[in-house]
């Protein structure tokens, strides 16, 4: 059998996108053509093949049995092209490629943005994506190299590289609120406060948790309103709403200048480093590598190396 052409292999990649994120949307956003183009990739495609591969309609996508099939054996063949082309970086001064990434809002600031000089100077010819947002997602199925998130959230089929030292989370008010509301001394104070709530990636509202074991407390905080951003939680402590709680390295510079202070610090938690991870198939990412030791070095003013 002939080998397939450009045009054939660009068809087939579309097909797989469009499997993976099981949307026609999705996919062309991905691989920057329009909704249009892709759906007349799959019907040259399906025409082309003469076997029907994907079930449509006006809201969803589905896959059909053989569709399944033939995007298992892509996703290998894929896989194997992408590793085959990785390694070409040992061959190069510096590397080349396309490298996408989903991170939470708080390595975005603390991490990845002040990488950026640093990563670009020595990679040059790398096309970075950094898509910010908090909810946890399958980073394989929505097309991202790697990702950015909590070392005891990161999936267990993953591989997992610590970016920072483990990180402190505290409670902070404002002066404003802490003269009109007294200060906590104890967790249990915690109660009779207003507390900013935080909705995190599985909609669950998150519990404090304050100290570290085998004393720890998880506290479900009462208070008047709830956020799903850790910047809208900081201005908000930072305008009198209630108490946040959040990393410390977040609010350095509020505490420094007293815009915020702590509350208690006998109860501070001790958590999971900040950590990169990838899929174990992939062995290597045009720029990945740069990139981690870039933020490893931003990480190092955060209080430490990490393991």
């Amino acid at each position: 059998m002939p080998l397939p052409s450009r045009s054939e292999l660009a068809d087939l990649n579309v097909f797989l996108t469009i499997v993976r994120r099981r949307s026609f949307r999705l996919a062309a956003l991905d691989l920057g053509l329009t909704t249009s183009a892709v759906s007349h990739a799959m019907r040259k495609l399906e025409a082309r093949l003469e076997v029907r591969l994907l079930h449509r309609t006006s809201r969803s996508v589905s896959v059909t049995a053989a569709g399944e099939d033939l995007a298992e054996a892509l996703a290998r063949g894929f896989d194997t092209i992408g590793a085959a082309l990785d390694a070409l970086d040992s061959h190069r001064s510096e590397p080349v490629g396309r490298l996408r990434i989903n991170v939470p809002r708080d390595a975005s600031l603390l991490l990845v943005s002040p990488a950026l000089p640093d990563f670009f100077a020595g990679s040059p010819q790398v096309h970075l994506e950094v898509v910010v947002e908090d909810r946890m997602v399958d980073i394989v199925a929505e097309g991202f190299d790697a990702g950015i998130r909590y070392g005891a959230t990161v999936p267990k089929d993953m591989v997992a590289v610590p970016l920072t030292p483990p990180l402190r989370w505290v409670v902070v008010g404002s002066p404003a609120y802490f003269s009109a509301h007294g200060r906590p001394t104890t967790p249990d104070e915690l109660y009779r406060h207003s507390c900013i709530q935080v909705r995190i990636g599985d909609n669950s509202t998150y519990a404090w948790e304050l100290g570290n074991e085998p004393g720890q407390v998880r506290i479900d905080v009462p208070g008047p309103m709830r956020v799903n951003d850790s910047d809208a939680q900081v201005d908000a402590a930072l305008r009198g709403i209630g108490l946040a709680y959040c990393l410390e390295a977040r609010v350095v510079a509020q505490l420094a200048s007293g815009a915020l202070e702590l509350a208690l610090p006998d109860w501070v938690c001790v958590g999971a480093p900040l950590c990169m991870y990838y899929a174990s198939r992939r062995q290597s990412t045009p720029g990945l590598r740069p990139l981690v030791d870039a933020m490893r070095r931003v990480a190092q003013t955060l209080g430490g190396k990490p393991e």
